[in-house]
C-alpha cells in the first residue's frame, strides 16, 4: 500500500525482533530505521490534509509501535551481552 508522498505506507525490510537471531548491530540498525520511519511519519501526519490526517496517525501510530518492539528487541541484545 502507497502513502500520500508514493512510498511503501509499511516498510518490508525491517526485521520482526521475534523471527530469527541477529546481532547487536543489526538490532540497532533496525531500531534507527523504525525511528527514522516514526519521524517520517509524524512529518506526514503534521503535513496531512484533513481528509488524510487520520490515516496519517494511524499511520504514525503504527510506526511507534514498530519502534517499541525495535527498543525492546535492541535492549534485549545489550542487556544479554552485558550480563
Amino acid at each position: 500500500m502507497l502513502d500520500s508522498t508514493g512510498g511503501m505506507m509499511f516498510p518490508t525490510n525491517l526485521s520482526t525482533p521475534t523471527f530469527g537471531a541477529y546481532g547487536r548491530a543489526e538490532a540497532l540498525e533496525t531500531w534507527r530505521d523504525a525511528a527514522l520511519l516514526v519521524s517520517t511519519r509524524w512529518q506526514t501526519f503534521r503535513e496531512a490534509e484533513p481528509e488524510t490526517r487520520p490515516w496519517a496517525f494511524a499511520a504514525y501510530v503504527a510506526a511507534l509501535d514498530a519502534e517499541e518492539m525495535a527498543a525492546a528487541d535492541m535492549a534485549r541484545h545489550f542487556t544479554r551481552k552485558a550480563a
